[in-house]
């Protein structure tokens, strides 16, 4: 019979025993787990602050934008007068730093979303220039740099890609994989007469290299602007709202893009998109969206206001959550000899002791696996974690939108839901899992552990 005295005196021994019963997490697992958040605590409390400051911002722009409950209710047919709709772009758009924004449920995913920013304010002729090296897989297709039919560059629009500058290279695959920077030299020499638009892709997408923080966009955005003050600054923010304390407008980008279903989406956003920033901009992207003399105007939210209201107030929380789990991910697998990007404590420090944690940009951890089978039982083992389809095996497969292979997991609430905890990557070397959201710490706790126990049994 469990003794309950027992149990409240030591929850910690119950719940390693329950582990281990139940999900046969071995116990040096448990234990390395422990010791590495206990390392992380100062970390922990500065993700606290920041949410706490992201929060308090969101509560008085809801509050300074009278939202009451009337703006949760949705509008249908042609969605005329739709205050709700028009206030929750308003509240994003302060958020944001914009002067407006586009927040509907009809964009389809962040890369519909930067689609209509994109093909909303390029014409041929023009150029668009990527800063951070190669974009995201699914953007190339936009792009057309394979070719295809109604693509940007079907359309005549021109295109430059700025390498990043890497401080090393990774001589098993030939490329350069770590340390990257925009190259700014590079970049500001390519501005011609020609570029309409810089593209600055935030987060690291499947790629080995750090992510953007709000520092280095600054840098980069105002030297842009010095050489071109007509030049788009367009941001790719997905996966990076609410990291920091401060969003791409405030520090003068013209367009920020993201999708609903990643962090602003709360992991109650059902669907949509988010485009924020200069007014002639985000319209034109909605004459996009919809059609020339309806634009923005049009668009019923039907039962979208409530969810997408309530996700935005909770996404700070939310993004703190993933971000306790990114880091403690990072400094679980470091101990297990990974390389991880960010690292989990650097300069000094390890995960076991003093140190501090790189600037984060964006909820996503990258393990570099250097083995195929290892990814797929990475991904394989975070679904085990998941609340739906935990009982599913992910397995590679190509997607639309991808040249490879990729193995997802992520049996969330939300399809494709990235604020809920999940797990992917491309069948290509060096075979890297890309791992985040989560809402629960909990719940990221057992997926880090189960995953870990994928790989360790892996090798015995």
């Amino acid at each position: 019979m469990t003794n309950s005295n027992s149990f409240n005196s030591d929850p910690n021994s119950r719940l390693r025993h329950f582990l281990q019963q139940t999900y046969q997490v071995p116990e040096h697992l448990i234990l390395e787990l422990e010791k590495a958040e206990v390392a992380l605590q100062a970390e922990f409390a500065s993700i606290e602050s920041r949410v706490y400051y992201n929060q308090a911002r969101l509560l008085h722009i809801f509050q300074k934008n009278g939202i009451t409950d009337f703006h949760l209710n949705g509008s249908t047919g042609y969605g005329y007068g739709d205050v709700g709709r028009d206030a929750l772009e308003a509240i994003f758009a302060e958020y944001f730093g914009g002067e407006a924004a586009l927040v509907r449920s009809q964009i389809l995913s962040g890369t519909h979303a930067l689609a209509l920013g994109l093909y909303g304010n390029l014409r041929p002729g023009q150029e668009l220039i990527s800063a951070a090296g190669k974009p995201y897989d699914t953007l190339l297709k936009v792009i057309g740099l394979g070719g295809e039919a109604d693509s940007l560059l079907d359309l005549g629009v021109t295109y430059q890609e700025i390498p990043l500058k890497s401080e090393r290279a990774d001589q098993a695959d030939g490329q350069e994989v770590a340390g990257s920077v925009i190259d700014l030299p590079r970049l500001l020499k390519a501005i011609n007469e020609k570029t309409k638009m810089v593209l600055l892709q935030r987060s690291k997408g499947y790629q080995w290299r750090p992510s953007i923080t709000i520092a280095e966009l600054k840098e980069v955005i105002a030297a842009v602007k010095a050489k071109g003050p007509d030049v788009i600054c367009l941001v790719d923010n997905c996966y990076c709202e609410m990291v920091e304390t401060e969003e791409p407008g405030h520090i003068g980008a013209d367009l920020v893009i993201g999708s609903l279903i990643k962090n602003p989406g709360g992991t109650l956003a059902p669907a949509g998109g988010y485009l924020a920033g200069k007014k002639a901009y985000v319209e034109a992207a909605g004459r996009r969206l919809s059609a020339p003399g309806l634009g923005k105007d049009l668009g019923a939210s039907l039962g979208f206001n409530r969810l997408a209201f309530q996700g935005f107030f909770q996404a700070p929380h939310t993004v703190g959550q993933s971000l306790k789990g990114a880091l403690l991910a990072a400094a679980l697998f470091q101990r297990l000899g990974y390389e991880v990007l960010p690292a989990a404590l650097e300069a000094g420090g390890t995960a076991s002791g003093a140190g501090f944690a790189p600037q984060r940009a964006d909820i996503v951890q990258a393990v570099k696996l250097e083995d195929s089978q290892k990814l797929v039982r990475f991904c394989q083992a975070i679904q085990q974690a998941c609340p739906l389809d935990s009982t599913f095996l992910p397995e590679p497969d190509l997607l639309p939108g991808y040249d490879h292979p990729v193995v997802m997991a992520g049996g969330g609430f939300i399809q494709g839901s990235s604020s809920e905890l999940s797990a992917d990557g491309p069948l290509r070397p060096p075979y890297i899992a890309y791992l985040q959201g989560g809402f629960s710490l909990a719940q990221i706790r057992l997926g880090l552990l189960l995953a870990a126990k994928a790989l360790v049994m892996e090798c015995i």
